[in-house]
């Protein structure tokens, strides 16, 4: 009987241990197959994008029925939290919104109201970011500086 127990015991709490080490080993923010629509949120669909080196890909997302713009800065390999951002401004409004911190996979969302307007934008994963300045305006050609620190 105290063989039992033991085996029973220790089985129990290998698979206590386990199980603590698998939640740990997968944080919210490094969901697998992360999109600029799962982080901004249904109703944004795909305006623009531009690469951040090879590190990943900044989004400017729409959402036609609130006239919001939502950026979000996704990595292409969620991995060990680095240094990220994401950032929307309307020079016309001087409406500004920025997420930035250690991300395992993404940052924003960030949102600002966009409709009708030009809007500058961009992300930064590790030392490289990316900065587009009028953009979606129509006619007008927009400007992209990609830089590395």
């Amino acid at each position: 009987m105290r063989i039992t127990r033991s085996v029973l015991s220790t089985t129990a709490v290998t698979a206590l241990v386990l199980g603590t080490a698998t939640v740990l080993a997968a944080p919210a923010s490094a969901a697998p197959n992360t999109t600029p629509q799962k982080v901004c949120g249904s109703g944004y669909k795909t305006v623009n994008s531009a690469a951040v080196g090879s590190g990943g890909t900044v989004y400017l997302t729409y959402n036609a029925a609130t006239g919001k713009n939502c950026v979000a800065t996704i990595r292409s390999t969620p991995g060990t939290a680095t240094d990220m951002s994401a950032w929307i401004y309307v020079p016309d409004t001087e409406a500004y919104d920025e997420d930035y911190g250690r991300y395992t996979s993404y940052a924003g969302p960030t949102y600002v109201y966009g409709k009708a307007h030009c809007v500058d934008w961009g992300g930064s994963i590790g030392n490289v970011s990316v900065q587009i300045t009028g953009s979606n305006c129509a006619a007008l050609a927009e400007h992209r500086v990609t830089t590395i620190r």
